[in-house]
């Protein structure tokens, strides 16, 4: 982001920008007044207008800057450039990758590019970007505010940097050279607990919930399904005849998408308090596509209900405020709590392997001996 800065030594400000993703400091002689701020912010505003239109001149706002001279040099070795620009080889690798992408992991790496990485790199050439121009343009990220206000995330800024990271590396093999973001790696991202709720809450929530969303809710905690499973889950898909939910597509941004290339496609064992609240949601939507839906039949939306439902709700009881994904944590501790095999539970959830389920829950894990469900059905009986 372009700034007007000052520097400490001297107290005269200066301008701070990027332009063909090179950052650009030019001095001047005002001293750090308010009139002065006014003044060069006004340049400023005129130079990122221009750069965004494409019909900055360098040399005509900093005619003696070395940096000029040097943008001019960059220009004409480009007529005879062997590599493309970041922001052509982006667009290309782009084109290239959609036949193997979802349409909305297309779409999340189509944002990332026009909002963060083409801005930043797009001027360049693919072999010019240095690794101390990624390290400083992840150490930006940080200072960066996502939608909530709040900073990036560790985890955000390490799905930003993923995408930048493929299109080097693919277009050093391309072009024949050395990848600049070799040696670096991922941001740590904190582990999060899993906050589930007690069977006692669980209880209180469907109780307490209202009636249309009573099914909803019970489905959501006993079956460890993901808000756009749940969502996405239509009417062929649920086997009353062998208690079944089977997931084979998911809600994403209103759009159906298969989950037949992951570990999500699977097969769930209903328990007969799940079996009980579909053939009863059976009977209220049962003219619809989707199991859980609204008066035209249209999916419930995952935003809408945690807004409207879900958060109330939970201050309602005042219970501590969770996200609606610890639903399906809640499921996986009570199959845990009831003793059930974690190769079944693994199952239920979709993890291709127990080492997820052992890794996040291992505090729920007593001595697991059955593999059937009944141990869970017991444990719901008693309560419900």
């Amino acid at each position: 982001m372009a700034k007007i800065q000052v520097r400490p030594e001297s107290n005269n400000l200066y301008f701070d920008f990027r332009y063909n993703g090179k950052r650009c400091r030019e001095q001047t002689a005002l001293p750090d007044t308010v009139i002065n701020r006014k003044r060069l912010g006004k340049v400023l505003a005129r130079i990122e207008a221009e750069i965004t239109l494409g019909t900055f001149e360098y040399g005509k706002y900093f005619p003696n800057s070395p940096m000029a001279k040097k943008i001019e040099k960059i220009a004409t070795s480009r007529e005879t450039s062997l590599t493309p620009l970041f922001s052509d080889f982006a667009e290309k690798w782009m084109k290239e990758m959609k036949i193997e992408w979802r349409d909305t992991h297309y779409a999340t790496n189509r944002g990332i590019l026009d909002q963060y990485l083409i801005p930043q790199f797009g001027g360049q050439e693919v072999n010019e970007i240095t690794k101390d121009e990624i390290m400083e343009f992840r150490s930006s990220l940080s200072d960066l505010k996502g939608r909530k206000s709040e900073k990036l995330s560790a985890s955000r800024m390490n799905h930003i940097m993923t995408p930048l990271r493929m299109i080097l590396n693919e277009a050093a093999n391309r072009y024949n050279f050395s990848s600049p973001f070799h040696g670096i790696k991922s941001l740590k991202i904190p582990k999060s607990d899993v906050e589930p709720f007690t069977l006692k809450e669980v209880k209180l929530l469907i109780d307490t919930v209202r009636p249309d969303y009573q099914n909803y809710y019970t489905v959501r905690f006993f079956t460890g399904m993901r808000s756009s499973e749940i969502d996405g889950l239509q009417w062929k898909f649920v086997d009353f005849e062998r208690k079944q939910i089977l997931v084979r597509q998911a809600l994403v941004r209103g759009k159906l998408i298969d989950t037949k290339n992951d570990g999500s496609f699977r097969t769930i064992e209903m328990s007969e308090i799940v079996l009980r609240s579909l053939i009863e949601q059976k009977m209220a939507t049962g003219q619809f596509d989707f199991v859980f839906c609204g008066k035209q039949g249209n999916p419930l939306m995952n935003c809408n209900f945690s807004r409207r439902v879900w958060y109330p709700l939970l201050k309602h009881l005042n219970l501590r405020k969770r996200r609606p994904y610890q639903t399906r944590h809640t499921a996986a501790t009570l199959w845990l709590a009831a003793g059930e095999s974690p190769e079944w539970i693994a199952r239920q959830m979709g993890h291709t392997t127990t080492k997820m389920l052992f890794t996040v829950y291992s505090r729920y894990v007593p001595n697991l001996t059955r593999s059937d469900g009944s141990a869970f059905e017991r444990l719901i009986d008693s309560s419900f």
